[in-house]
């Protein structure tokens, strides 16, 4: 390369470089943090510690579906019914996403800091950054299988707005979704160590009306959340083009 090329290299990789950063501080930035910022998370709900969830796994029964949707259903209890489809997800150690990874028999802890939520969810080491400090959802979001998260504090209760989940995601195990997803969940304390979770659903494709229910949990103040590593102990294998081989249990 001469040196004419070289220089022309560099430029363009400057310019690049430079509309990158220029984006990058577009975008909302979480502090720099004040002693009084501090001081205001103790007037908020105590929704802080490791939480266990009450109750078994998230199941359509009862929600408002579609025609779509319940044809949808019906075609994946059948096939598992028959024994006829993978467990390609789980195989893999994807993650369920939200809400599946809010019911499942592992804690999740809640932290708050200013300006934003932060849920460790033990089962698949997942982690969801909801942010409270008044930036608008994102327009064009990133699929993610915990989706795209903001929150605001209404009295006593934390609500979290959701959007722009992986199409990956399910909502109940073959319950699946529309890039029009929408899902509102509000935190309240029922008593100093039960929270109640409120999720509310709405997806045109999938649902008449929106799809609300409640889900509680127990504060557990001498739990921990551990390492959650899924290949360390992945019973599954797997072929070449990373299918399972075992199929799903009745």
């Amino acid at each position: 390369m001469n040196s004419v090329a070289r220089v022309l290299v560099l430029l363009a990789a400057a310019a690049v470089c430079g509309s990158a950063v220029a984006g990058e501080a577009a975008a909302p930035q979480l502090g720099p943090f004040k002693r009084e910022d501090w001081a205001k998370l103790a007037t908020l709900p105590d929704l802080n510690g490791v939480w266990e969830t009450l109750g078994g796994p998230i199941t359509a029964k009862g929600a408002p579906l579609t025609p779509f949707a319940a044809d949808r259903l019906a075609k994946y209890q059948s096939a598992r019914d028959k024994d006829e489809i993978q467990d390609i997800a789980s195989a893999n150690c994807l993650p369920p996403g939200v809400p599946i990874n809010m019911a499942m028999p592992y804690p999740n802890e809640i932290l708050i800091t200013p300006g934003k939520v932060t849920i460790v969810m033990e089962a698949f080491t997942q982690v969801r950054h909801i942010y409270t400090d008044g930036r608008p959802l994102p327009v064009d979001p990133d699929p993610a299988f915990n989706g795209n998260s903001i929150g605001r504090w209404e009295k006593d209760a934390l609500v979290v707005e959701t959007i722009g989940f992986s199409p990956e995601t399910e909502l109940a195990y073959g319950l699946g979704h529309s890039d029009k997803l929408h899902l509102t969940e509000r935190y309240r304390l029922a008593s100093p160590d039960k929270l109640e979770v409120t999720f509310t659903f709405t997806d045109p494709q999938y649902f008449t009306t929106p799809w609300t229910f409640t889900r509680s949990y127990q504060r557990r103040r001498s739990w921990m959340t551990k390492e959650y590593v899924c290949f360390q102990n992945n019973r599954h294998e797997l072929t070449d083009d990373g299918k399972a081989i075992v199929t799903l249990q009745k």
